[in-house]
């Protein structure tokens, strides 16, 4: 009996003094942290972005593939031309994405923890929220973007000739006036509330499965495996609005006058009929795919880096 008491005790003691595991400790990110990945994977990505630009809006005699839209551009304008507008990119990525991934990490950070996860509802909720305010900050940008990739398909008399995104956001606002800038602003918020949602949001469930009910670690393949999924989610959602869009934007005065984007839409409808609403998704998966995966796995790179600057 007195054994028994003993190893009781003495079970107890153990118990108290045995480490109890340490709560996973809440982190809170740099807000620019997004902007500077997709900066990078932009950096990576952009020729396949301007192919994909440039297949939205060819003409009757341009090439209707991928590959043949590379040789195209190649051919005319050297292998510098695949990177024509970068510096529009760039400045897109440092306003619209810096916006939407930092409101939207703000409000995970805010009302989630990492051992109560919100629902995938709820993260749409804030991932739509975040992108909308995003395709805002990022629409003058955007312009300046999809101009400089598609101007040298055009004809001489009619290219812009922008030297680079400041240069082309000067020039807009000189002779177009200020309003110019936002142009196609409500199609492209409302894609950047599909994409933030179906790229940001997936992304983290998809991660989320891989870790809990495929039981992967959370390393690079994990991070690989989710932002390739969440690319084609992204892109498939995205299609019909992207199109709108780069049609919007990349239309001078003259043929934009007269139209509201319901009517540009109903144009094409009637010219194309609805297959407009996936034209180039191949291009745009084969650019988006590589873009999601490029700035997802630098941005866990960015916060794989920040915690062991802050030693967790």
């Amino acid at each position: 009996m007195a054994s028994s008491v003993k190893m009781e005790v003495s079970h107890s003691q153990e118990q108290a003094q045995s480490p109890r595991p340490a709560p996973v400790q809440k982190l809170h990110y740099p807000f620019w942290f997004g902007g500077s990945a997709s900066s990078f994977a932009a950096s990576v990505t952009h020729p396949l972005d301007l192919v994909k630009v440039r297949l939205q809006t060819r003409g009757p005699s341009a090439p209707t593939s991928m590959l043949g839209m590379f040789g195209h551009v190649v051919k005319n304008d050297g292998l510098l031309g695949l990177y024509s507008g970068l510096s529009a990119s760039l400045l897109r990525q440092l306003t619209y994405s810096t916006t939407r991934f930092g409101i939207y990490e703000e409000l995970k950070s805010r009302f989630t923890s990492p051992d109560h996860p919100v629902g995938f509802l709820t993260l749409v909720g804030m991932a739509s929220a975040s992108g909308f305010i995003g395709g805002i900050a990022g629409n003058p940008a955007d312009v300046i973007n999809v101009r400089m990739q598609h101007d040298a398909a055009l004809p001489l008399e009619q290219r812009r000739n922008y030297r680079h995104a400041i240069h082309g956001i000067m020039q807009m606002t000189r002779t177009e006036g200020p309003a110019s800038l936002f142009r196609g602003v409500w199609p492209n918020s409302t894609r950047a509330v599909l994409m933030t949602a179906s790229q940001l949001a997936s992304y983290d469930v998809f991660k989320r499965m891989c870790i809990n009910k495929a039981g992967m670690s959370d390393n690079l393949s994990t991070h690989f495996t989710a932002s390739f999924l969440a690319g084609f989610v992204a892109t498939t959602v995205c299609s019909p609005v992207d199109v709108i869009k780069t049609r919007v934007m990349s239309a001078s005065p003259a043929e934009s006058r007269g139209h509201n984007t319901l009517g540009l839409l109903r144009e094409i409808s009637r010219k194309e009929g609805f297959a407009w609403a996936f034209r180039g998704w191949v291009p745009s998966f084969i650019r988006l795919g590589p873009h999601t995966i490029a700035t997802f796995i630098f941005l866990e790179e960015h916060k794989k880096l920040y915690r062991m600057l802050k030693g967790v």
